[in-house]
């Protein structure tokens, strides 16, 4: 149980620096475990237009499949697409325009 606990959290510090290498702004990691979720972590970044958000999924599902992590499922594209959701199991992957990390501030949703 602990070796897949740091696993996990192994994970989660590459994805989070992996983000912001490629330019991923604000990059906050939420430890969810005090809350009994469904997942342990979210990761969020925001993104500066569909094609930057269009890379970094690219980026996130090669480090996914070199690091054999399963991805369980994402949201879909569209259009006007401002929020993409990659979900990894212990980790969920929010990838987000300005205005919408501002509008629904999911850091302080799940903040204490």
């Amino acid at each position: 149980m602990d070796d897949m606990l740091a696993e996990i959290e192994k994970h989660t510090a590459n994805l989070s620096m992996l983000l912001q290498e490629h330019k991923g702004q604000d990059v906050s990691v939420l430890d969810l475990r005090k809350f009994q979720m469904w997942t342990d972590y979210f990761i969020i970044a925001t993104v500066s237009s569909k094609t930057h958000m269009d890379g970094l999924e690219r980026h996130i599902k090669e480090f996914c499949y070199d690091n054999e992590i399963d991805i369980f499922g994402s949201s879909l594209k569209s259009e006007d697409d401002e929020w993409r959701l990659l979900d990894l199991g212990s980790v969920i992957v929010h990838l987000m325009s300005k205005r919408l990390r501002d509008f629904y501030e999911l850091e302080r949703l799940w903040s204490d």
